[in-house]
């Protein structure tokens, strides 16, 4: 149930969320809030993988 709930949550974010790696963000530069989405959508993408 959890691993379902954390693959879904990581479609959604895949589809909505921004993808810095695409824009080549440079992660020295970046604001706190980008650097609190990328640790979000690491966490999101770890609990989906285990």
């Amino acid at each position: 149930m959890k691993k379902a709930f954390f693959k879904l949550l990581s479609k959604v974010n895949q589809k909505v969320l921004p993808s810095y790696s695409k824009q080549q963000l440079d992660l020295r530069k970046a604001s706190k809030a980008q650097k609190a989405l990328i640790g979000w959508k690491t966490w999101v993408t770890k609990n989906s993988l285990d």
